[in-house]
């Protein structure tokens, strides 16, 4: 039988992390007031730790280790993309909060619209039918644009339904159970269907997640003491919807919620793919302007990170149009040099040259990196990436080296824990 020794330095941070939770002297998590900024205590919990321990031995590794002890702090560094959906069904109040409770600073509430316009966040105006239970509901199902069709092992058809945020009204909306995003594309039932979550996340926390409407989304972040940063998702109706509901509308009404919460301009940040969403608020939301964010989708369009010739528009005509925030993927933002070690892309240096602050997206949204290098995120590094204590190592080189103001995570315990020991509050 193999055992695994428990070393000196793994009792000491066990011991450290148990003492901080003994002397918090936090709240229950249900009593009435948890959710305020007063009342909960950032707790990364065991992730972070697991990660550090799993790192080769470096310099890097023993500066994170000897953090174990926090303490652990808010920081607009940590941004919970989606809430803290590794282990929550995304875009969900209970997501949302514990994203906070692990010291995400921002949280992002993906913006679509549901029939009778009102803004909602999902990740995409048509993926109710992998991140609700829509289709156990046969009253709604019924009102999907594509209703639930079984795989046919007989000729290779995968199972497949679309069900849309614009198919149905507010009311019906909220009707819904948030689930773990996924589906199995070999299932012949509707219960099999909405399976297929991968064995990396977990179903722990998945019973019936509560969704939210974008008011609801800004009162609730509002309370949690973070920043916002809404992401504007692209129509998938013909616009303008039903005649008269065009881009603009969709995209003034966005900013219209903040206006009506009273939330100061410089707690929002906006975020788009489309650069004429960003241009739009430039010049008709001139307030939030400044922290208007660029996302920037251009890498499924040819963008070579390596290639100063495939970034159309230039960086100096992206900060002449007053964009000040760009977000790449991590993977545009890093490469390997010939030791083999993870360093700035010239993409990266080219954007900070031209004055452009940078934020990226998604950590820990790859599962374990161990024998996939890493996945989509890890493009560019993949032949340096063996474990998954490598996610701090790649985070490390975006901190110091790239020097990006942010890092969205599905798990922001991560990043919080490393903003916290190296001081990026």
């Amino acid at each position: 039988m193999n055992v695994r020794r428990t070393t000196p330095r793994r009792l000491a941070i066990g011991a450290l992390f148990l003492g901080a939770l003994i002397s918090c002297g936090c709240e229950p998590a249900d009593h009435p007031d948890a959710t305020a900024p007063e009342k909960r205590l950032t707790q990364v919990g065991e992730r972070p730790y697991f990660l550090i321990d799993d790192m080769a031995p470096s310099p890097l590794k023993d500066e994170l280790a000897a953090c174990a002890g926090g303490p652990f702090s808010p920081t607009d560094f940590s941004i919970g993309h989606r809430g803290a959906p590794l282990q929550f069904p995304e875009h969900t109040r209970e997501s949302y909060i514990a994203a906070a409770r692990q010291g995400a600073g921002r949280i992002e509430c993906d913006v679509t619209f549901t029939r009778d316009r009102e803004l909602v966040c999902r990740h995409a105006q048509c993926d109710l039918h992998t991140t609700t239970n829509i289709l156990a509901i046969p009253e709604l199902a019924a009102k999907c644009r594509e209703p639930f069709r079984p795989a046919d092992p007989a000729d290779g058809t995968p199972a497949a339904a679309r069900c849309c945020a614009s198919d149905l009204t507010t009311a019906e909306f909220k009707r819904l159970c948030g689930k773990m995003d996924a589906f199995d594309p070999t299932a012949t039932t509707v219960e099999a269907y909405m399976g297929g979550t991968p064995p990396w996340r977990t179903e722990l926390y998945a019973g019936c997640g509560t969704l939210l409407t974008h008011a609801e989304s800004v009162e609730l972040i509002e309370e949690l003491g973070a920043g916002f940063i809404p992401e504007l998702k692209a129509p998938e109706v013909e616009m303008p919807f039903e005649g008269d509901y065009g881009r603009h509308d969709y995209a003034r009404q966005l900013v219209a919620d903040y206006r009506n919460a009273g939330i100061p301009p410089e707690r929002v940040w906006l975020q788009s793919f489309d650069y004429d969403d960003v241009l739009f608020w430039l010049e008709h939301a001139a307030e939030y302007g400044g922290q208007v964010i660029y996302l920037d989708g251009r890498y499924a369009d040819g963008l070579d990170p390596s290639d100063p010739a495939t970034w159309t528009p230039t960086f100096e005509a992206i900060a002449g149009d007053g964009v000040r925030i760009i977000a790449p993927p991590t993977w545009v933002l890093v490469t390997l040099d010939d030791r083999q070690r993870i360093v700035p892309s010239a993409y990266a240096r080219a954007a900070r040259e031209a004055g452009l602050e940078i934020v990226t997206w998604t950590l820990e949204r790859s599962g374990a990196l161990e024998g996939n290098a890493g996945g989509w995120y890890y493009q560019s590094i993949a032949d340096a990436i063996d474990r998954s204590g490598d996610t701090m190592e790649l985070m490390d080189v975006l901190a110091r080296e790239v020097e990006v103001s942010g890092i969205f995570s599905d798990w922001p315990a991560t990043v919080t824990y490393y903003a916290s020991c190296t001081g990026r509050r």
